[in-house]
């Protein structure tokens, strides 16, 4: 074998590993942006999908503008690489500071032009590296097949990569430059391998490691300048910032409102937050038959527990949260300690770190009361956790005389909403009373109380025995009380009477309606 048959099977090596290396990379920036758009604009499935779209349309452009590159075909994949790590490794890093800084709606332009471009250049990739293979004199069908399967097994690692370890260890900041280098790197690998055909050869190679620094800066001052920049978007200084497996975690503080926030919805504010658990817990308690064993599904804060500990009758807890960073935050955290006041030492509960829906459909007790402490359903995962079906697995492991209740967000705000929450309870065959309290950091707040048994006048023959800061029988007969214009026979915009249809598994309509309501606030 002459030397020159040596150097294309080493070139041509090259560039399968280079189609390989450079679509891993592509997978994470189009799952990276369908992150930050999930955390920033919220609804993830349409973040998601919106950017998995652009993304591929982009790459259907690439693959198109890719016919009129003919000559220099290394020379163009260099410069390629090139232009994804600068524009790739500065994308997140710039979607917080136009968040930040900039008008409502331009993050989402921003985020999505640089999701098109992105794909468009990784689309001309790899036309380019296929032709390329194919003149270094390895047949179209062997070449083109090797390229392929370098390109799709290069995807399934880059997703595997993205959702397992470098979003919960590096967060979207970091994770963007990183996957730049990468880009930049081998582009430059490619440079060497390709040496002796590429005029200018210098040249490339100074701007290739010119580029390689900025972006390695990028990744040890990038995330502090990113959380200036997020530091915007709340109203007070943040204290603590955590990006877990599941969620990103901020607590902020300013003249002792401590305030959390989940993925940038906030959850509680210690000024407040009494108002919103003693709500949501002592009713449920005081009238339930026998309040022995509770179930609470959410509430890793430990909040729904201070409250649950005022009753000595109450013989044991199970709290289902997903993430247990959040349990462990609230058990290290000095301002969370203090507002639950350690209430996760108490021998009587057992915490499950499992999806509530999964809980549910696994669990054999019996509960006399089930909180649900759950987030609002602004994406899929959240949206199941309201549905038809998971009403039905409370009912289920519900004990007779028992009370489930469900913190079920604005009637207000949310009008529509609210009481479609309510129907689909009705629909599994429970009793509800509704009820709303006013909580100055959310707005006006609604809760779904709901039985086994015909639940009218509930509300009044409850007798809350418990130390509280808020709630008293007089106040709680009170929250009962709707205006006309959020009661339940309230009227869309046109002037008719709203028709109700349960929210499902297999229609999820709460997620528009919700996503509709919550528009101008």
């Amino acid at each position: 074998m002459d030397s020159l048959t040596k150097l294309g099977i080493k070139q041509s090596k090259a560039i399968y590993w280079a189609s390989g290396i450079v679509s891993i990379c592509g997978i994470i920036f189009e799952v990276l942006f369908g992150a930050a758009g999930s955390y920033i604009l919220g609804d993830g499935v349409k973040q998601y999908t919106l950017t998995i779209s652009l993304f591929l349309t982009g790459m259907g452009i690439g693959a198109s503008i890719s016919e009129r590159v003919t000559k220099n075909l290394i020379t163009s994949f260099i410069w390629i690489e090139y232009s994804i790590g600068l524009i790739g490794g500065f994308s997140t890093f710039l979607f917080f500071g136009v968040t930040a800084f900039l008008p409502d709606g331009t993050d989402a332009i921003f985020l999505y032009s640089i999701t098109l471009i992105i794909g468009a250049l990784t689309g001309v990739e790899l036309p380019i590296l296929i032709r390329k293979a194919n003149d270094i004199g390895v047949t179209l069908r062997k070449s083109t097949a090797r390229v392929l399967f370098s390109d799709y097994a290069g995807g399934l690692i880059g997703g595997l990569l993205f959702a397992f370890y470098l979003r919960p260890e590096f967060g979207l900041v970091k994770t963007a430059f990183m996957v730049a280098l990468v880009n930049v790197g081998v582009a430059i690998w490619v440079l060497f391998y390709f040496k002796k055909e590429i005029a200018r050869f210098r040249l490339h190679l100074i701007s290739g490691v010119s580029i390689f620094l900025v972006l390695l800066s990028g990744i040890f001052w990038g995330d502090e300048a990113a959380f200036s920049f997020e530091q915007k978007l709340y109203r007070d200084p943040i204290i603590h910032h955590e990006q877990t497996d599941y969620q990103q975690i901020i607590l902020t503080k300013e003249q002792g409102d401590v305030r959390l926030f989940l993925d940038g919805q906030l959850q509680m504010s210690s000024t407040d937050e009494y108002r919103y658990h003693e709500t949501l817990v002592h009713p449920a308690v005081a009238s339930a038959d026998d309040p022995e064993r509770v179930l609470v599904l959410g509430g890793g804060d430990g909040l729904v527990l201070r409250e649950l500990w005022k009753y000595d009758d109450i013989k044991h807890v199970d709290l289902v949260d997903l993430d247990p960073a959040v349990v462990d935050f609230a058990q290290s955290d000095y301002d969370l300690l203090r507002l639950n006041e350690d209430s996760f030492s108490d021998p009587r509960v057992t915490v499950h770190h499992e999806d509530a829906f999964s809980f549910m459909e696994k669990a054999e007790q019996f509960y006399d009361v089930i909180i649900v402490d759950l987030p609002d359903p602004n994406n899929e995962s959240l949206n199941k956790l309201y549905t038809l079906q998971f009403y039905q697995l409370l009912r289920n492991h519900l004990d007779p005389g028992g009370t489930v209740m469900i913190q079920s967000t604005s009637p207000t705000f949310a009008t529509d909403v609210y009481w479609t929450i309510d129907y689909t309870v009705q629909q599994a065959g429970l009793h509800t009373e509704n009820l709303h309290v006013d909580i100055p950091s959310f707005g006006d707040w609604g809760f779904v109380l709901a039985k086994r048994e015909p639940a009218d006048g509930v509300l009044e023959s409850i007798d809350i025995q418990a130390d509280t800061t808020f709630l008293t029988n007089e106040v709680l007969q009170g929250l009962g009380l709707f205006g006309k214009d959020i009661d339940r026979e309230f009227r869309d915009e046109d002037g008719n009477a709203f028709e109700f249809q349960a929210n499902t598994l297999i229609e999820p309509i709460l997620l528009q309606m919700y996503e509709k309501a919550w528009r101008n606030y």
